[in-house]
């Protein structure tokens, strides 16, 4: 899930746009109009936004919602070409982490705290992890349709045949990697040339290895300086993984892709993916893999309980003629009903709690809901929690680290120098 291009491009556009203006009244005296941006057009996943349109339309005639989806690649040009016309979203996607902070800095994120708290049942019926990424200063910008998790999958048959079990603790882990290892079999599949497939094992692994108020403290940008060890260790961490040979050979040109079509015909044990990624083990490995969290770090200093992941949202513009019919939708959205229909039609896990559940999900996919639901928080990726240039230090870094040009600590050194530089700019 590699946001940056929309990041870099998109979010000077984007904020441009919502300062622009935003709903207009349509032809009819008391009907209003409503300008929704979503980020999913492909055929696969249209059908349901359309679905709930129709239906939030037949129920408020006097609202018409005004739909545009545009996908992550084209998504920069759509804005500048909505900016020409002088039409700007009333509701709009957003990621979490930095994406949805630089909306916030700017206040063309409406503040939707007020919303949120006067209706108990709709706060309460999200999973608590999935809002936190959307909050700053204790108040709520965005709600999230959808709670994305990593996890590793394992092909059960290969496990089964050499009487392996899902890890618990690191070390247990990586007895799984060594035991595989020795049967000639690739322990775990990773397409690292884009590397934000190897930065997804790092935000992990910062989880585990620094303190909790650390990790918040660093990844400010006002106050970061990425001095404790343990961003090291991390790194030492996930090198170890190659260096003893537990990935796949040449992972630096290695797809994503390529990674899971190798685990699917049984060349490898275990790939780490999301949740969203789920339907393609089920078309491929029917019946015949699980999956498991990032085992724990007993020795780490970090939050052991966390499970990296984030949700995918929705904001509504500070500019906004009518916020709240914007929250009116976004609520209707949100229902069980047309969330465990999303379940349904997408595969997708959800933000609702109780929406996936068995009678309309992977059984999979219901055991990483709960997993989700019952996590202490969500370690958003590092590739958009942090400051986007600080991000860009760390995945620049991610193939020299596995080509050994690089070590963990030239690399923190570079990450503490770019750290401070945003510091000083941000203050």
């Amino acid at each position: 899930m590699n946001k940056k291009l929309i990041l870099f491009v998109a979010i000077t556009v984007f904020i441009s746009l919502f300062a622009v203006g935003c709903s207009q009244e349509t032809s009819g005296e008391d009907q209003i109009e409503l300008k929704f941006l979503q980020k999913w057009p492909e055929p696969e996943y249209a059908p349901f936004f359309e679905k709930v349109v129709e239906e939030f339309e037949k129920e408020n005639p006097k609202i018409k919602i005004k739909m545009e989806a545009v996908g992550d690649d084209p998504m920069k040009d759509k804005l500048r070409t909505t900016i020409g016309g002088g039409d700007a979203p009333d509701i709009t996607f957003s990621w979490s982490g930095e994406f949805v902070q630089k909306f916030i800095d700017a206040e063309v994120a409406l503040d939707l705290t007020q919303y949120v708290n006067e209706d108990t049942d709709w706060k309460e019926s999200f999973v608590p992890a999935s809002l936190e990424p959307f909050m700053s200063e204790g108040k709520n910008y965005g709600i999230p349709i959808r709670l994305v998790g990593k996890f590793f999958v394992y092909n059960k048959e290969i496990f089964n045949e050499f009487g392996l079990e899902e890890p618990q603790t690191w070390e247990e882990f990586m007895a799984v990697n060594e035991k595989l290892k020795g049967e000639g079999i690739a322990p775990i599949q990773l397409g690292n040339e884009l590397p934000w497939a190897s930065v997804h094992y790092l935000t992990d692994l910062n989880q585990k290895l620094v303190p909790e108020e650390v990790l918040a403290k660093d990844y400010n940008p006002e106050s970061g300086e990425f001095t404790h060890e343990g961003y090291v260790e991390a790194l030492k961490t996930l090198k170890e993984l190659n260096d003893k040979g537990y990935f796949n050979e040449n992972i630096n040109t290695v797809s994503h892709s390529l990674a899971k079509e190798n685990f699917f015909q049984g060349n490898g044990g275990m790939v780490y993916i999301e949740t969203e990624e789920f339907t393609q083990m089920k078309n491929n490995l029917p019946g015949e893999w699980g999956f498991f969290p990032m085992p724990v770090i007993p020795n780490g200093e970090g939050n052991q309980n966390y499970i990296t992941g984030a949700p995918d949202g929705f904001i509504v513009s500070a500019e906004s003629k009518h916020p709240d019919e914007a929250v009116k939708f976004l609520k209707f959205l949100t229902s069980k009903e047309n969330q465990e229909m999303m379940v349904e039609m997408v595969d997708w896990t959800s933000s609702i709690k109780g929406a996936v559940n068995e009678d309309n999900a992977l059984t999979q996919s219901v055991n990483a809901q709960k997993v989700l639901e019952e996590a202490e928080g969500l370690s958003q990726w590092l590739d958009t929690v942090v400051e986007s240039r600080i991000a860009d230090v760390y995945i620049n870094n991610m193939q020299p680290l596995f080509n050994e040009t690089k070590t963990p600590e030239q690399i923190m050194e570079e990450v503490q120098k770019e750290a401070e530089k945003v510091k000083d700019e941000s203050n």
